[in-house]
C-alpha cells in the first residue's frame, strides 16, 4: 500500500532547503545605523524603517521602525550574496540575483522627530513651547468654527480646512504641518494631512517620509481607494495623503466629480477624521481657487515681512469660493521681554 505524502513532505520532495538563503549584512546595520539614514535600505521601505535580518535558525525576518524594540538579530557571518536558488520559483517570480524579494512593511511610518526640531517645528511628545501654544490658539478657533459649520445647511465641508498663502516662501507648508501635528494631539480627532501642492510636493520630505502614490493617481484612476493611499505614521492621530505622479491636468481632475467622491471616501473611513490640504499658493497656481470651493475653511498664511496688502486682497477674492477665510500672521518679529507667552515657557527676557 502506497503512503500519502502530505503536503510539506511533497513540496521537501520537490525542493531543495537544505541551504537556507542568507543576506549580507552591512556594517553600517551592525553599528546601529539612526533610523533615518539613507544607507543601506531597500527602496521599497519608507524612511525611518529598517529591515533587519535575525540570526540564523531563528526565524522570518524582523522589520523595526526605530522605537527601540528590534535592534540586534543582526547576523555578522553572513555570505556575501543573497543565495535564490532555493525559493521555489513561483515566490520569486519577477526577482532576480541582483533584486531580491524582501516583503512589503506593514504599519506606521516613522517620522524623524529630529529634523522636526531642527527645522523648528512641533515635535510630538515635547515639552509645550510658545510656537506650540501658538498653534494651540490656531486650532481651537479652527475647530471652533468646524463646530458652527456642521450644524449649518452644509455639514459635509465641516470637516476640512485649506491651508493656503498668496505667493510662494510665506510658510504655508511649515503652517499646515504644524497645524497637522497641533490637531494631532487632540482626545477626539484625528488629522489626515493632504499634500495638494501637486507642482511643488514638500510636506513628506519635511516628515523625513519617502513619496508614494497620492491624492493625485485616486482622482486619475476611479478604480483606486483614495483610504488605501493614506500613510499611517507613528505620531497618534496623525496620517498622510502624498500628492501622488505629477500630472499637466492636475487642476482640472480637482474640477472633476471625482474629487468629492474621494473627500467623501476619506471622511467616511474615519467618523473624527479632519482633512487638511496644504495647497499651492494661489497667486501663483490655480488648484487653490478649486480645492477652496470643496472646503469648510480657509487658513491664509500671511508673512508679516514680506506679503503687502494687495496681494492679500487678491489672494482672498480667488479663494471666496469658502465662506470662512481665516488669515494667519507668520514670521512676526517680537521685541525682547515682548513675547506673548514671556518666561510662561521658558523664554526669559535675556536683554
Amino acid at each position: 500500500m502506497t503512503k500519502t505524502l502530505s503536503l510539506l513532505e511533497r513540496a521537501a520532495a520537490k525542493y531543495d532547503f537544505g541551504a537556507p538563503a542568507r543576506a549580507p549584512v552591512p556594517v553600517e546595520l551592525a553599528n546601529r545605523v539612526p533610523v533615518n539614514d539613507t544607507t543601506s535600505r531597500h527602496p521599497g521601505l519608507d524612511p525611518g524603517s529598517r529591515f533587519f535580518l535575525p540570526p540564523e535558525g531563528s526565524g522570518t525576518p524582523a522589520q523595526g521602525r526605530g522605537d527601540g524594540g528590534v535592534e540586534a538579530a543582526l547576523s555578522p557571518n553572513s555570505p556575501d550574496e543573497f543565495d535564490l536558488s532555493h525559493i521555489p520559483p513561483e515566490l520569486r517570480e519577477g526577482a532576480s540575483e541582483d533584486e531580491p524579494y524582501l516583503p512589503p512593511l506593514d504599519g506606521p511610518v516613522a517620522i524623524d522627530r529630529l529634523m522636526l526640531a531642527e527645522r523648528g517645528m512641533i515635535v510630538p511628545g515635547a515639552p509645550v513651547g510658545p510656537l506650540a501654544e501658538e498653534f494651540r490658539l490656531v486650532k481651537r478657533q479652527l475647530l471652533i468654527t468646524a463646530g458652527r459649520i456642521a450644524d449649518s445647511d452644509t455639514p459635509d465641508k465641516a470637516r476640512s480646512v485649506l491651508v493656503c498663502s498668496a505667493k510662494p516662501g510665506e510658510g504655508k507648508t511649515f503652517c499646515s504641518l504644524n497645524l497637522a501635528l497641533s490637531v494631532a494631539a487632540e482626545r477626539d480627532t484625528e488629522v489626515l494631512l493632504i499634500d495638494a501642492d501637486f507642482a511643488k510636493p514638500d510636506v513628506m520630505a519635511q516628515l523625513g517620509l519617502a513619496d508614494s502614490p497620492g491624492l493625485l493617481d485616486a482622482l486619475a484612476d476611479p478604480s483606486l481607494d483614495p483610504e488605501a493611499l493614506v500613510v499611517g505614521t507613528d505620531v497618534p492621530h496623525l496620517s498622510i495623503l502624498p500628492a501622488g505622479s505629477r500630472m499637466a491636468i492636475d487642476t482640472e481632475l480637482l474640477a472633476s466629480a471625482r474629487t468629492r467622491a474621494v473627500i467623501a471616501r476619506l471622511l467616511a473611513a474615519n467618523p473624527r477624521r479632519l482633512l487638511i490640504f496644504d495647497s499651492p499658493p494661489a497667486l501663483a497656481a490655480s488648484p487653490a481657487a478649486v480645492l477652496a470651493m470643496l472646503v469648510g475653511q480657509v487658513m491664509l498664511v500671511v508673512r508679516a515681512d514680506r506679503t503687502p496688502e494687495n496681494e492679500v486682497r487678491e489672494a482672498v477674492s480667488l479663494l471666496d469660493g469658502c465662506e470662512h477665510i481665516a488669515l494667519v500672521l507668520n514670521a512676526v518679529s517680537f521685541v525682547p521681554g515682548g513675547a506673548r507667552f514671556g518666561s510662561y515657557y521658558g523664554q526669559e527676557d535675556r536683554s
